[in-house]
């Protein structure tokens, strides 16, 4: 395949350090970012709109940042803040937060298709995902370089390290690489080797580079300069990399399970579960064994033929009773037996004993192989020819390749994700393609300029939102202008701010944050699996391999973030965070970079009639009771609550007017009201 386009192509050209272009109005930019921004509307002949007022801007940090509102004395302390660093204060405060690594990490589970079920089939339950997810929280909220992000999750098992804590970190993030869709019921084991290092190389591909390298499987690429030969080249790094193995339950295969390394304080905890719970087992089979000794008594008592029918009655009942509660503690002690307590462990990957270079694999036949090719990367985006050690699968030079700055992409890539969670829509729309085909940017010194210094500032994410957040730009109101909507209707000029939906997750974890019923979060397992009610085929004699049915929650559990709740794939999302199965949730089973955003009926009457909103509603209105007497005051304080602004005139005449007319169950009504207005749905 002969290309060209390539040499001029802006995303495989080296990232520039462009200069801040010159400005007409002087006083309008706060750094550098806005100088971009104006220079291009000036350019155009047009003036961004004004600043959206205090409270707007508020609210608006507050969900971008944490994915929850302020609250009410938070806005009152930033009101009366009337200092040059007021903002700075909010930011820094947001950051810093626990909060923020669970909002942020959120958007990284999109992107890489984590659920806690492996695979679609039977509902299996992936026992370790958790630690997937608390690795990637725990990154956003230490400030994790994202080159090292990058590292870890590629090659972390290959990476030197200082600590106990951090070998286990590097080998909790390669889940990356597992947690995916995987059809570990394919009998055919040769196809499903070659499909997860297709999955692997695509989900590397698409979240690092903004690149469809899966589109060179069987032929070159179509519209990119991405030849069959750059795909196994690249394929070879996975190539030799074990990820799944071949149960002893039929055709099934399950992903691996890693051993994580302790401190000497936790193997001192674990020591102690172990005790305490081979005690609880030791005293489950003492009890099953007296039942079952009981029970063969009776079994010899009942054979006598001269039982009176009162003493035959009684021991029939006796041993029934003696039967049942064997049954109940055969399935107690297998489901003990089958989650004692153990070293920690992951999901993830490691190389295998033999790793080597990958044939093609003609039209993705496995077994129809054409020439070795040598392990290497993308040409159009190097001309290094990597040293890779024979005993190794090269993952590791395959991450420093991805995470390096020579690489055209990368940086360009996770900084114009990250103005996409910010603002709405990527300097690059197509988030996920940076391809031929895919947008040019609107901004493109810009995304360089930001790229650059990403890269030199350490790759730190913290402080790159935080130049984001804190610059004018981001301060605009999302008002309509005439005249700038006549010249720039898609507002690529950056005009004014773009208001969006708040997504599912804000959604409900606000609802559940202004009841006042949020309930904070140290992480760990999302399925319940400890709940006998909740785990199916745990027997080893079992053909099928162990699942989940999730009928039974742990208390308080409806009441955690989103985020910390089960994900899985096979079906609607389940029980209290049923909220994302209506507000456009990412399926899981697909690498989501940018979310769509639907308005449909369902989600209305959702809102209308939902138990699980209107559970929110009568915790919110039993809230509000209890701060005040006053209705006025109690309005203003729901208004702060709830839109995060103060309460209009006519809204409080027309409020007041409402709860004296509606009488009894009206503050819920009213409640109720705010919580499906579209003020409240709306990001601004």
């Amino acid at each position: 395949m002969v290309f060209g386009a390539e040499k001029t192509h802006w995303a495989f050209k080296p990232v520039a350090n462009p200069k801040p272009p010159k400005v007409h109005d002087k006083a309008w930019p706060l750094g550098d970012l806005d100088r971009f921004i104006l220079n291009r509307l000036e350019q155009k002949g047009l003036r961004p709109v004004a600043e959206s007022d205090r409270f707007t801007w508020r609210r608006r940090v507050s969900f971008d940042l944490t994915g929850l509102p302020p609250t009410v004395e938070e806005i009152r302390v930033f009101e009366a803040d009337q200092s040059t660093q007021a903002r700075e204060k909010v930011v820094d405060r947001l950051l810093a937060s626990q909060a923020f690594g669970e909002r942020w990490a959120r958007h990284w589970l999109d992107l890489v298709g984590y659920a806690d079920q492996i695979g679609t089939s039977n509902n299996v339950f992936a026992e370790h995902a958790w630690r997937y997810r608390d690795y990637v929280i725990d990154a956003y909220n230490n400030d994790k370089p994202f080159d090292r992000f990058i590292r870890e999750q590629i090659a972390g098992d290959l990476l030197p390290h200082k600590t106990v804590e951090e070998r286990a970190a590097n080998l909790v993030a390669t889940g990356f690489l597992v947690l995916g869709d995987i059809e570990i019921v394919e009998a055919d084991k040769a196809k499903l080797h070659v499909d997860i290092v297709d999955q692997q190389l695509q989900k590397t591909g698409k979240a690092f580079l903004g690149m469809s390298i899966g589109c060179a499987r069987c032929h070159d690429h179509k519209f990119d300069p991405i030849t069959q030969g750059d795909y196994y080249a690249m394929a070879g790094f996975f190539r030799g990399t074990s990820t799944v193995y071949k149960t002893k339950r039929g055709v099934w295969s399950d992903v691996n399970v890693i051993e994580l390394p302790e401190t000497e304080a936790q193997k001192a905890e674990r020591d102690k579960h172990e005790k305490a719970h081979a005690d609880r087992l030791a005293k489950l089979k003492g009890e099953r064994e007296a039942a079952r000794k009981r029970k063969a008594e009776l079994d010899d008592q009942l054979k006598k033929k001269d039982l009176p029918k009162e003493e035959r009655g009684k021991l029939t009942k006796e041993r029934d009773e003696k039967a049942g509660c064997i049954v109940k503690l055969d399935k107690e002690i297998t489901h003990a037996e089958f989650f004692a307590p153990s070293v920690p462990r992951a999901h993830g990957v490691r190389d295998v004993e033999k790793p080597g270079d990958m044939k093609i694999t003609i039209r993705g036949n496995p077994r129809a192989l054409g020439k070795v090719v040598p392990r290497g990367f993308l040409h159009v985006a190097s001309s290094a020819r990597p040293e890779i050690p024979r005993d190794q699968s090269g993952r590791r030079e395959l991450a420093d390749w991805v995470a390096g700055r020579d690489n055209p992409l990368t940086a360009r890539v996770a900084v114009n994700r990250t103005w996409q969670k910010l603002f709405g829509e990527g300097l690059v729309r197509t988030v996920d393609y940076f391809g031929l085909p895919g947008e040019r940017p609107s901004h493109p010194a810009l995304l360089d300029f930001l790229a650059d210094r990403f890269m030199r500032e350490g790759w730190s994410q913290k402080r790159l939102i935080r130049s984001l957040v804190l610059s004018r730009t981001y301060r605009l109101s999302s008002a309509h202008d005439e005249r700038n909507h006549a010249t720039d209707p898609d507002n690529r000029l950056l005009w004014r701010m773009n208001r969006f939906r708040l997504d599912a997750e804000a959604l409900r974890d606000a609802m559940i944050f202004t009841s006042g019923k949020l309930k904070p979060s140290t992480g760990g397992p999302a399925l319940p699996l400890e709940f006998q009610e909740n785990v199916n085929n745990i027997d080893p004699k079992n053909v099928n391999p162990p699942s989940f049915s999730l009928r039974k929650w742990r208390p308080g559990q409806e009441f955690e973030r989103t985020i910390y709740l089960p994900i899985i794939r096979s079906a609607a999302q389940p029980g209290p965070a049923e909220l994302r199965n209506v507000f456009d949730f990412a399926q899981p089973s697909e690498f989501t970079g940018q979310r769509a955003i639907t308005a449909v009926p369902t989600q209305a009457l959702f809102l209308m009639n939902s138990p699980e909103v209107k559970k929110h509603v009568a915790a919110l209105a039993a809230r509000m009771k209890k701060e005040t007497a006053d209705d006025a005051k109690r309005l203003e304080y729901l208004w702060l609550s709830l839109l995060n602004r103060p309460i209009t005139a006519q809204e409080q005449r027309e409020a007041a007017a409402f709860l004296k007319q509606a009488g009894e169950g009206a503050w819920s009504e009213l409640c109720h009201a705010l919580l499906a207005s579209n003020e409240f749905l709306m990001r601004l």
